[in-house]
């Protein structure tokens, strides 16, 4: 196939079935577009792959948005009841997920704040009733973490709950470990925070106390 342009005609080399297949690409796996900043991204065999045929929890539950993208740590066992909480909601009767990660895929680039395509788009957030995880980290301290979803007040109520317990699991184990630091034969009584805390401040109230009394 011969093809002019600016610069003089050139020919195409390539084997029919390799300009066959990229026809075919062009045809069903849109090519990503750019215009100022705004820009989509190039859907791949591997994405089409990963809707129809998922092989690990981020590929299946992409669809809600910001999931857990290894399936290790406390991070990951933490939000896990989460996603599913999520999941059981957002998943409306007779569709199937494939369904939803199709129209997470062609209608918003895989992504919580592109979108590719409107109607695609539109009719997710319909189907799924707006369900979405934004974003999960840890902040000031591991243990931080925190949680931000669209979605009903119980799922919210589910989130900060989850928030909660990771706080005070993590904070826990620190208040622990730096008790044990002044006093490694201190006893450690779990569940409460403050409880901890106090056995802390009281440590290092005596161990003040004992400086004191030495430099006196």
């Amino acid at each position: 196939m011969k093809t002019t342009s600016k610069f003089g005609p050139f020919k195409d080399n390539r084997p029919f079935d390799e300009k066959a297949l990229n026809f075919l690409q062009r045809l069903l796996f849109w090519r990503g577009r750019k215009k100022g900043m705004i820009y989509t991204r190039d859907i791949t065999l591997d994405d089409i792959r990963a809707v129809f045929f998922p092989k690990n929890f981020y590929e299946k539950y992409k669809y809600l948005g910001s999931v857990p993208y290894r399936e290790l740590g406390t991070v990951f066992k933490a939000m896990y009841p989460l996603v599913l909480a999520m999941d059981y909601e957002a998943k409306p009767k007779g569709y199937p997920r494939w369904f939803l990660r199709f129209l997470h895929l062609f209608g918003s680039d895989n992504s919580i704040i592109r979108v590719r395509n409107l109607t695609l788009h539109n009719l997710k957030v319909k189907l799924t009733k707006g369900i979405m995880m934004n974003d999960y980290k840890t902040k000031w301290a591991d243990y931080d973490l925190r949680i931000s979803i669209s979605a009903p007040e119980h799922l919210h109520n589910l989130a900060n709950a989850i928030e909660g317990e990771y706080f005070s699991q993590g904070r826990q184990k620190e208040l622990a470990e730096q008790i044990k630091e002044l006093d490694p034969n201190a006893s450690i009584i779990w569940g409460d925070v403050n409880r901890l805390v106090k056995q802390y401040n009281d440590l290092m109230d005596k161990k003040n106390e004992d400086v004191y009394d030495y430099i006196s």
